[in-house]
C-alpha cells in the first residue's frame, strides 16, 4: 500500500471513532461471489462456532429492558446482563456464578439517554435503534487475549470466509497521562496471527480502552475492521468486531488498580457483519431489513426503495423507508419484552419511536392509516426465529402499534396544520416560535416530539428557536418542581372583588360536570370527550378584568363550563389547550386550572386574540389526566390497605398526588414497620390483580352521613356529594345492613379515577419520614415507575446476598478485604439513594450495618496479621536460625497468630503445619507457606495456646 500507516490511521482515526454513513451506492454489491448468507444462518454460524469448537455456553439474550439497572433505558450492549460478574457482585450461590465462558445474540436498544442513534437513524445507511450484538465472554482469566484474537481471525476468515487482506486491526497505543504503555501483547498476538503490521492501527485510550463508567471494570481493546474499499484507493474501514480485555479496575479516585480476575467482552454487530457477507454497502439492504422495504412499498404509495441518502434523496422518500424499517423493528422488539409507549423513562422513548414512524410513514410514504401495524407480521418473519417471544406476542404488538398510530394520527393532522399556519407568517429570516413548538409537544399539548417538531421545520428550511425553547423546558421543570413540594403553589385567583363583581353581574358557577366525561374503549384505553364553552370572562395578568387579551398575553380565562379538573383534593390541575371555535389550527395552551369560588379559572397563554364571547373548543392532555387517574385511584386503595394493616381507626392526613407519584400522610405514632409496609404494598397488588371496577355516583350527603367505614376527609363536601367505591356498587355501598364498605376502598371523593383498578399496574411505597409527632408522609409511584424499582429492590438485594456470602467466605488478603469493605460502603450508599420499595430499603440497611461492622472487622485482623507478620520477620532476621511464633489477643476472646519457621528445621518442621496445630487449638483455621503462615483462633487461655505451640515445635526439632 503506497501510502504509509501513520497517514492512513489519520485519515481513519475519525471514521473509527464514529460509526460510519456508509453514504454511497446503497445498492452495489461489494463482489460478485456467491449468492449471500441469510441473517439466521450467519447468526447461527456464530452461535455454533463458539459452542461447538470452543466449548461456550449459550445464553438467551436477555429483555431489551433493564432489569435492577436505573442507569440505563434500555439494555444497549450484550454485556449488560454479565455486569454483576464484571463488578464482582454476583451471588456465588447463583447461576451465573458458574459462567466461565459463554456466547449470544443479544437485543439492544440505542434510543434516549446516553447512547442514542435516534436522531441518525434513516440519516445514513447503518445507524439503528434497534440491532442484534453477537458476542462472546470469557470470565476470570478461563481465556485472555491470545485466545480471543484467535478466535475472532479463525472465525471471520475461515467460517464466513473474509479475505484477510479485508481485515484490518486496531490496538491500544498506550496512555502516558494514565500510566499506561501501548498493548504489545494485542499488537504482537495479531502478527502471529499473519496481520501485516501495514494493516494494524494504534489508537490512544479514546477510540481503544474500554470503560464500563467513571469506576469498575476496564481495559484496552482491540478492533476488527473491513475495508469497503478492498484496496481500491484509500481504505474506507467499518469497524466490525471490538474485543475488550478487562484487565483493570478504575477506582473512585480516577486511579487504575489491577483486576484480581481478567474477563474479555466481544461485541459485533450483525446488520454490519450480515452487509459485508452479503457484500452490500447498506444494512438496509440485507436480508434483515428487505422484507420489511418490500412491505412498505407494497402497503404505501411511494416509489420502490433506492437507497439514497443526503441531498440526492428528494422528497425524503428513502429516509422515510429507513425510519419506519427501523423503527418498527424497535416497537416490536420493545413491546414483546414488555415496554410499551407510555409517559416516562424507556415507554416515553418508545412513544417517541412510534410517533416518529408515523409521521415519515403517513406524511413522506402516504401510508394508510393502520399500515404500521400490518408491518409487525414481517417483523415476527424475520426475527421471531431467534427470539420466540415476538411470535407469542404478535398480536398485542399490532394492537398496541396501530392504537398508539390511530391515536396520534389526528393530532399529526392538527400539528402539520399549525406549523404551516404558522409559517406563513414569518418573514424570511425569523425563526419558529418557541412557543408554538412547545404546544406542539410531549411537553406541552399535541404530543409531537420536539425532535419530530425540528425535523419537520428542517424539511422546510427554518431554524426553531431554541433559546426560547430551552427556556421554556425550565420553565416546565420549575413548574413540576413546585408540584412536588407540600406547599402547593397558588397559581393565579380571582380576588374578592372579581367574585363579588361576578355574582352581581349574576354569572353561575363554572360547570365542570364535562370533566368526568370519558369511558373505556374495547380495547382497554380510554376516551376523553371534548368540551364546547364560552368565554365569558378575561384576565389580564395582575387581575384586570377585560373584554379580550393579544397576541402572545397570558391570562386567566373564564368559561360557562369546562372538562379540565382543577386541583383540588389533592389532585393536580390538568393541561391541555383549547382552540376557537372555526380557528382550529391556533392553540391556546391552558397550563393549569384553579377552583376560586365556585368558579374555574383557566391559566392561557394566548397565541392570537381572544375575546369575551368567543366559542372554544377544549381538549385535556389525556396522557397526563390518565396518569393522575391512575395516581388517584391508588391513593384510594393505599388509604384502604393502610386501614387493614394499621387497624380501622387509622387516620388520612392528607395527600397529593400528579403524573409523577403521590405522597400520603396518614396518623401513626411512630414510623411503620418495614413488615407493615410490605403488607400494605400487597393489599393494594391483590386489588390491582383483580382489576376491578370502580363504580362513582352523586348521591345526597345525607345517606352518607352513617355508613360504616366510609372514608372522608375533614373537610366540607357539597351536595349532592361524588362516591367512589372499589368493587362494589355505590348503592350496595351505601346500604348500612351491607356492610359492604368495611370491606372495600369508599370514600367521598370529587376526583377523577379510573374505571378498573388494573390499570394502576402496580404500588410501590419508595419512601417515608415523619412530618410531626403522630405524622407520617409516604411517597409512592404506580405502574413502569413501580416496577422499575421492585428490580432494583430486586438486584441490590442479590448484591447484598453475594457480598455476605463473600464474606462469609473469608479473605486472606488485606487488599481484597478493604475492596469487601468499600462494596459494602458502596451499596449502602446504593440502598439509601435508590428508588426502591421503602420495606426492602430498611431491611437491607440493617443487614448491610451489620455487614460493614464484619468487613471492617476482618480488615483490621488482616491489618493486624500483617503487623504482627512482619514483627515475626523482624524477629527471624535478627536470629536467622530462631523459629518465632506469636500470639496476639483482639476484642471478645479473639486471637491473632503469626509464624516463621528458620530454614535449618525444614521440611520436617513448616510455618502452616505449625500456625494450624495451634489456630486449630483455638477453633480457628490457619494458611500460608512453609516459611510464613498465619491464622485466627479464639480463645481465653492464652498460656495453653502457647503450651501447644511450644510442644508442636519441640516434637519436630
Amino acid at each position: 500500500m503506497a501510502a504509509s500507516v501513520a497517514a492512513v490511521a489519520g485519515r481513519l482515526r475519525r471514521a473509527i471513532r464514529r460509526s460510519p454513513q456508509w453514504r454511497g451506492p446503497s445498492r452495489r454489491a461489494l463482489s460478485s461471489e456467491a449468492p449471500p448468507t441469510q441473517a439466521a444462518a450467519v447468526r447461527d454460524a456464530f452461535l455454533s462456532f463458539f459452542r461447538d469448537r470452543h466449548g461456550h455456553r449459550l445464553v438467551p439474550s436477555s429483555s431489551v429492558r433493564p432489569r435492577g439497572d436505573p442507569s440505563l433505558l434500555f439494555v444497549n450492549a450484550g454485556m449488560n446482563q454479565f455486569k454483576p460478574i464484571f463488578l464482582g457482585t454476583v451471588d456465588p450461590r447463583s447461576e451465573m456464578a458458574g459462567f466461565r465462558r459463554v456466547a449470544n445474540s443479544q437485543k439492544c436498544v440505542r434510543a434516549g439517554g446516553r447512547h442514542s442513534d435516534l436522531e441518525d437513524v434513516g440519516r445514513d445507511l447503518s445507524h439503528h435503534t434497534f440491532f442484534e450484538m453477537l458476542g462472546n465472554w470469557a470470565f476470570r482469566g478461563v481465556y485472555f487475549k491470545e485466545e480471543a484474537c484467535s478466535m475472532a481471525w479463525e472465525l471471520l476468515t475461515q467460517v464466513y470466509g473474509i479475505p484477510e487482506d479485508r481485515l484490518w486491526v486496531s490496538y491500544f497505543g498506550g496512555d502516558p497521562k494514565a500510566g499506561l504503555g501501548p498493548d504489545l501483547e494485542s499488537r504482537d498476538i495479531w502478527l502471529n496471527l499473519g496481520v501485516p503490521a501495514s494493516r494494524m492501527l494504534s489508537f490512544g485510550p479514546q477510540e481503544n480502552f474500554w470503560e464500563m463508567g467513571d469506576t469498575g471494570p476496564c481495559g484496552p481493546c482491540t478492533e476488527i475492521h473491513y475495508d469497503l474499499a478492498g484496496g481500491v484507493g484509500a481504505p474506507q474501514l467499518v469497524e466490525l468486531w471490538n474485543l475488550v480485555f478487562m484487565q483493570h479496575n478504575r477506582e473512585a479516585d480516577g486511579s487504575l488498580q489491577p483486576l484480581p480476575q481478567r474477563h474479555v467482552d466481544t461485541g459485533m454487530g450483525l446488520e454490519r457483519l450480515l452487509a459485508v457477507l452479503q457484500g452490500r454497502r447498506s444494512t438496509y439492504d440485507t436480508d434483515l431489513f428487505s422484507p420489511l422495504l418490500n412491505a412498505i412499498h407494497q402497503g404505501c404509495g411511494a416509489p420502490p426503495y433506492s437507497g439514497r441518502v443526503g441531498a440526492a434523496d428528494e422528497g425524503h422518500t428513502d429516509t422515510a423507508y429507513r425510519v419506519v424499517a427501523d423503527h418498527i423493528r424497535t416497537l416490536s422488539v420493545c413491546i414483546a419484552d414488555g415496554v410499551s409507549p407510555g409517559m416516562s423513562g424507556a415507554p416515553l422513548v418508545l412513544r417517541q419511536i412510534l410517533r416518529r414512524a408515523v409521521r415519515f410513514s403517513t406524511e413522506l410514504l402516504r401510508a394508510p392509516p393502520g399500515f404500521l401495524g400490518s408491518l409487525v407480521p414481517v417483523v415476527v418473519e424475520t426475527l421471531g426465529g431467534a427470539y420466540p417471544e415476538l411470535q407469542r406476542n404478535s398480536a398485542q404488538i399490532a394492537s398496541l402499534v396501530s392504537e398508539g398510530e390511530a391515536a396520534f394520527l389526528a393530532s399529526l393532522q392538527r400539528g402539520r396544520r399549525i406549523i404551516e399556519r404558522t409559517l406563513r407568517r414569518l418573514g424570511p429570516s425569523d425563526v419558529f416560535p418557541a412557543e408554538v413548538a412547545w404546544s406542539l409537544s410531549l411537553s406541552g399539548n399535541l404530543g409531537l416530539p420536539l425532535d419530530l417538531v425540528e425535523l419537520m421545520l428542517e424539511e422546510k428550511g427554518v431554524q426553531l428557536d431554541s433559546a426560547g425553547l430551552e427556556r421554556l423546558a425550565q420553565e416546565e421543570a420549575q413548574h413540576r418542581a413546585r408540584q412536588a413540594e407540600p406547599v402547593q403553589e397558588q397559581g393565579r385567583q380571582l380576588d374578592i372583588h372579581a367574585l363579588g363583581e361576578l355574582q352581581r353581574q349574576g354569572v353561575p358557577p363554572t360547570d365542570d360536570s364535562p370533566k368526568y366525561n370519558y369511558s373505556l374503549r374495547p380495547s382497554g384505553g380510554y376516551e376523553f370527550s371534548t368540551c364546547e364553552a364560552q368565554v365569558l370572562q378575561l384576565y389580564t395578568e395582575d387581575g384586570t378584568a377585560v373584554a379580550s387579551v393579544g397576541e402572545g398575553q397570558r391570562c386567566g380565562l373564564l368559561l360557562d363550563k369546562t372538562n379540565f379538573y382543577a386541583e383540588q383534593g389533592g389532585q393536580a390541575s390538568d393541561r391541555g389547550y383549547l382552540v376557537r371555535v372555526g380557528l382550529q389550527d391556533v392553540l391556546f395552551p391552558v397550563a393549569r386550572a384553579q377552583v376560586c369560588g365556585g368558579f374555574i379559572l383557566h391559566e392561557v397563554v394566548a397565541p392570537e386574540c381572544l375575546k369575551v364571547g368567543d366559542q372554544v373548543q377544549l381538549h385535556v392532555d389525556e396522557a397526563w389526566r390518565l396518569s393522575c387517574m391512575e395516581k388517584h385511584t391508588a391513593v384510594h386503595l393505599l388509604n384502604w390497605a393502610l386501614r387493614q394493616a394499621l387497624g380501622p381507626g387509622t387516620e388520612q392526613r392528607g395527600s397529593h398526588l400528579n403524573p409523577e407519584g403521590l405522597r400520603f400522610d396518614v396518623a401513626t405514632q411512630a414510623l411503620l414497620t418495614p413488615e407493615q409496609l410490605r403488607a400494605v404494598e400487597g393489599t393494594v397488588q391483590k386489588a390491582v390483580g383483580q382489576d376491578e371496577a370502580v363504580y362513582m355516583e352523586e348521591v345526597a350527603l345525607a345517606r352518607t352521613a352513617h355508613v360504616p367505614g366510609l372514608r372522608s376527609l375533614d373537610e366540607v363536601y357539597p351536595d349532592p356529594v361524588r362516591v367512589v367505591s372499589v368493587g362494589v356498587p355505590v348503592a350496595q355501598a351505601l346500604n348500612p345492613a351491607s356492610q359492604a364498605a368495611l370491606q372495600t376502598s369508599v370514600e367521598l371523593c370529587c376526583g377523577t379515577h379510573l374505571l378498573r383498578t388494573g390499570a394502576i399496574g402496580d404500588l410501590v411505597i419508595i419512601g417515608e419520614r415523619q412530618l410531626t409527632k403522630g405524622t407520617t408522609r409516604l411517597l409512592a409511584i404506580t405502574g413502569e415507575q413501580a416496577q422499575q424499582a421492585r428490580e432494583v429492590g430486586q438486584s441490590l438485594a442479590q448484591e447484598v446476598e453475594a457480598a455476605a456470602a463473600r464474606l462469609s467466605q473469608g479473605s486472606r488478603d488485606v487488599v481484597e478485604a478493604q475492596r469487601l469493605s468499600k462494596d459494602m460502603g458502596r451499596l449502602t450508599d446504593a440502598v439509601d439513594t435508590a428508588v426502591m420499595p421503602q420495606w426492602q430499603r430498611r431491611e437491607l440497611q440493617a443487614t448491610l450495618k451489620a455487614l460493614q461492622r464484619r468487613a471492617n472487622t476482618a480488615v483490621r485482623k488482616l491489618e493486624m496479621g500483617q503487623v504482627l507478620v512482619k514483627v515475626v520477620r523482624q524477629l527471624c532476621k535478627q536470629a536467622p536460625s530462631t523459629s518465632v511464633l506469636l500470639l496476639s489477643p483482639q476484642p471478645l476472646g479473639q486471637v491473632l497468630c503469626a509464624c516463621q519457621v528458620a530454614q535449618s528445621a525444614m521440611p520436617a518442621f513448616t510455618a502452616e503445619a505449625w500456625a494450624l496445630a495451634v489456630c486449630s487449638h483455638m477453633g480457628g483455621k490457619a494458611w500460608g507457606s512453609r516459611v510464613v503462615a498465619q491464622g485466627t483462633g479464639s480463645t481465653a487461655d492464652l498460656e495453653a495456646a502457647l503450651s501447644t505451640a511450644r510442644a508442636y515445635a519441640l516434637n519436630k526439632l
